[in-house]
C-alpha cells in the first residue's frame, strides 16, 4: 500500500511574503488555509483506506507538483491583499503656513490667544473688551473678572518689535543675571514680562502708588484697571485737567518725592520716567510701566535717574511754574535721612519731606549751564566703573573724588581737627610766629621734595594725543624714506638664488 507524502504547511508558505494591514486578517486567512489543508489531509487519509480495502492502488502525485500546485493556489488566493508599491509611496511633507504666526492688532497670534484661553479657564478673567492703549511695546485690554472687577490685559508685542533696546536694562541686572537667549525675541519678552511683574509688585507692596499686578502668563499680563467707575481709564498726567499752578505746583512736587521712594524704599530706577508713564488717580499720581526699570547697583542706573529727572522738569517747566534744579533734586534723592536731617519713624515725615522739597533751590539762567554740565559728567556707581580718564582728571587736580570717597565721619573728625588747628594757632600769638615760618618753609621744601619726585609717567599708555599724533607721525616719515631705499623682491630673490648656486 503507498502512502501520500505529506508536506508541511510550514515549508509551503516560508517563501510567501503576505501585507500586514492588520493583524486580524491575516491570522483569519492563516487559519482558513489550516482548516483546507486539513480536510485535504483527511480526505486523503479516507481515500487511501478506503482503496487499501477495496485492494485498488491509487496513484501518488510527485511532492514537488504538488508543493508547486498548493504555491499558485495560495498566490491567486492572496494576490489582491500582496502590496508590491509600499516602499514607492513618500511620506507626505508638513509645509508651515504664514497664518499660524499672522497676527491681529500687532500682539493677537494664535500662540497668544492660547494663552489667554488658559487664563480664561484659570479664572482670573472671563472675557476681553476692546483696546485701551497702544504702545512701542505693548497693546493694553480691557478685560473682566468673575467677581465684577475690571482688569488692564497687557499683551507685549512678539513679531513686530519697534523697541528693540531692551539688553541694556537686563544686562547688569543681579535678578536676571542667568537670562539667556536675549537676542531671541520671544524668550527675550518673556523676560521682559516677568520684570514688569515683578517690579510692579515691589512697588504695591512698598506701599507706593501703582497698579496692582494679578497674573502672568508668558507675555500676557494682568494687572489692576484704574479707572472713576465710568468705564473709562483714569487719565494720564498729560492729559490731566490742572486746575491752576498750585495744582500743578503740588503734582511736581509729590513726582520728586516718588522718585525718591522708588529710589530710597523700593531700590528701583523708573528708566523711563515721564507724563506718559504716570496716571492721576482719585488726586495721587500712580506710576506704572516699569518693565525696564533697574535696581540701584545696576551700572548705569544713576545715568538713567538723571534723564528721569530731566523729563519730568522739562514737563512741568511747560506748564508754567519753577522747577527745580536736576543736581538738586538728584542730591536729594540719593542723599540718607541723616544728611537731609529727616527723623526716621515721625509721625509728620511725610510733610517734612515736602517743606524739603519746597526748600529746594529752584533753577535759574545761571543754573541752567551748572545743569547742562550736570547732564554730562560721568557718573559712577562703584569703583569698578572708574575710567582711566577719571585718574587722569584727578591727577590734573581738575575734579576732587577723594571728598566722595571718604567716609562722612573721617571727613566731620577732619573738619574738626582743622577748626581746632586753627583755633591754637590764632591762640598762640606773635611768640610762635617764627616757628610758623619755619613750618612754612618746611611746607613749601615737601612741596619742591615732593613735585621732584613726582615724575612724569613714561611710555605709549601715559602720553598725551599730541605727542602720540607726532611720533606716528615721525615713524611714517621713517618708514618712507627706507622704503626708497629698500631693495626690491625679485631682486633679492634672484641675488639669493644665485649665491646658493
Amino acid at each position: 500500500m503507498s502512502e501520500f507524502e505529506e508536506v508541511p504547511i510550514e515549508q509551503q508558505v516560508e517563501h510567501l511574503h503576505f501585507s500586514s494591514d492588520s493583524e486580524t486578517d491575516s491570522d483569519s486567512d492563516i487559519s482558513d488555509y489550516e482548516d483546507d489543508s486539513n480536510t485535504t489531509t483527511t480526505t486523503t487519509t479516507t481515500t487511501t483506506t478506503n482503496s487499501t480495502a477495496n485492494g485498488t492502488s491509487a496513484t501518488a502525485v510527485p511532492a514537488g507538483e504538488k508543493k508547486q500546485l498548493n504555491k499558485a493556489q495560495i498566490l491567486t488566493k492572496y494576490a489582491e491583499n500582496i502590496k508590491t508599491d509600499e516602499y514607492l509611496i513618500k511620506a507626505k511633507k508638513t509645509y508651515k503656513d504664514k497664518a499660524d504666526r499672522a497676527t491681529v492688532e500687532n500682539v493677537l497670534d494664535p500662540r497668544t490667544i492660547n494663552f489667554i484661553v488658559k487664563l480664561i479657564k484659570k479664572g482670573t478673567i472671563t472675557k476681553i473688551n476692546g483696546c485701551l492703549s497702544t504702545g512701542k511695546e505693548a497693546n493694553v485690554y480691557h478685560a473682566e473678572a468673575p467677581d465684577g472687577k475690571e482688569y488692564a490685559v497687557k499683551i507685549y508685542k512678539t513679531s513686530i518689535l519697534v523697541f528693540k533696546d531692551r539688553e541694556r536694562y537686563v544686562d547688569g541686572e543681579f535678578r536676571f543675571r542667568n537670562a539667556r537667549s536675549q537676542h531671541n525675541p520671544r524668550k527675550m519678552i518673556k523676560i521682559w514680562a516677568e520684570k514688569e511683574f515683578r517690579n510692579l509688585k515691589r512697588l504695591h507692596t512698598s506701599g507706593l502708588a501703582a497698579p496692582e499686578p494679578i497674573d502672568l502668563k508668558s507675555h500676557v499680563l494682568v494687572m489692576e484697571f484704574l479707572t472713576g467707575g465710568d468705564g473709562f481709564p483714569s487719565p494720564k498726567l498729560r492729559d490731566y485737567p490742572f486746575e491752576d499752578l498750585e495744582d500743578v505746583t503740588r503734582f511736581y512736587h509729590q513726582m520728586i518725592y516718588n522718585i525718591r521712594y522708588m529710589f530710597q524704599v523700593c531700590r528701583l530706577v523708573h528708566a523711563d520716567l515721564s507724563e506718559y508713564n504716570t496716571i492721576v488717580h482719585k488726586g495721587q499720581l500712580y506710576t506704572f510701566d516699569v518693565s525696564q526699570s533697574v535696581e540701584p547697583e545696576h551700572p548705569m542706573s544713576l545715568d538713567f535717574l538723571r534723564m528721569d529727572i530731566k523729563n519730568i522738569n522739562d514737563f512741568f517747566m511747560k506748564k508754567g511754574i519753577d522747577v527745580v534744579s536736576e543736581k538738586a533734586i538728584f542730591t536729594f534723592v540719593i542723599e540718607d535721612k541723616e544728611t537731609l536731617k529727616i527723623s526716621d519713624g515721625s509721625e509728620d515725615e511725610g510733610k517734612s519731606w515736602f517743606e524739603l522739597i519746597e526748600k529746594l533751590p529752584l533753577k535759574s539762567q545761571e543754573k541752567e549751564g551748572e545743569d547742562e554740565v550736570f547732564r554730562s559728567v560721568h557718573l559712577l556707581r562703584s569703583l569698578n566703573h572708574l575710567e582711566d580718564r577719571d585718574f587722569e582728571k584727578f591727577r590734573d587736580g581738575k575734579i576732587d573724588t577723594l571728598k566722595a570717597l571718604v567716609s562722612k565721619e573721617d571727613q566731620v573728625a577732619g573738619s574738626q581737627a582743622s577748626e581746632a588747628g586753627a583755633n591754637e594757632e590764632a591762640d598762640d600769638g606773635e611768640d610762635d610766629s617764627e616757628e610758623d615760618e619755619d613750618d612754612d618753609s618746611e611746607d613749601s621744601e615737601s612741596d619742591e621734595e615732593r613735585e621732584e619726585r613726582s615724575k612724569e609717567l613714561k611710555g605709549k599708555k601715559h602720553e598725551d594725543k599730541d605727542e602720540k599724533k607726532l611720533r606716528k607721525q615721525k615713524a611714517k616719515e621713517e618708514a618712507k624714506e627706507k622704503r626708497k631705499t629698500k631693495m626690491k623682491k625679485h631682486i633679492k630673490k634672484k641675488l639669493v638664488n644665485k649665491g646658493k648656486k
